[in-house]
């Protein structure tokens, strides 16, 4: 059951807070993983008893860290983004932090690119010459 909880601070407007069930089912993602995304301090839910009750920030955080994953940054990375927008209100620090990150994996995806097109064309070489031999091995053996 979903529940509306009064923010902490004062004069903010109620948060939702959400289960490990939903954020699982809204991102297609096990508990196991975002057990280990609060394990390892990218997440930190409200503890209600046993329940872990997330918040729309850690909504939000979910959804940064799945992208961030989705792009090749690895946790350790994505924990330093997170806590430039946690520690930088105006985000402009972390505006450029991401714009650098990301143009760094750009490049990589870049490389990593050239690599596969020199590989794809080395096998459509290698695979025209065996081609080619078993072709002519083909019609040296066709007595007609």
């Amino acid at each position: 059951m979903v529940e509306f909880y009064p923010s902490k601070k004062g004069g903010e407007p109620i948060s939702r807070r959400y289960t490990i069930t939903e954020l699982t089912q809204m991102f297609d993602v096990t508990p196991r993983t975002l057990r280990h995304y609060e394990e390892v301090g990218l997440l930190q839910p409200e503890r209600r008893g046993g329940q872990r009750l997330y918040n729309d920030r850690d909504r939000v955080r979910v959804q940064l860290i799945l992208r961030g994953r989705r792009l090749g940054f690895s946790l350790a990375e994505i924990a330093e983004m997170l806590e430039l927008y946690d520690t930088d209100p105006t985000e402009v620090a972390q505006l450029r932090d991401v714009l650098r990150r990301g143009d760094h994996r750009l490049r990589e995806i870049e490389q990593q690119m050239e690599e596969l097109q020199a590989l794809r064309e080395e096998l459509l070489e290698m695979r025209d010459r065996l081609q080619q031999a078993l072709n002519e091995k083909l019609k040296g053996s066709d007595p007609s």
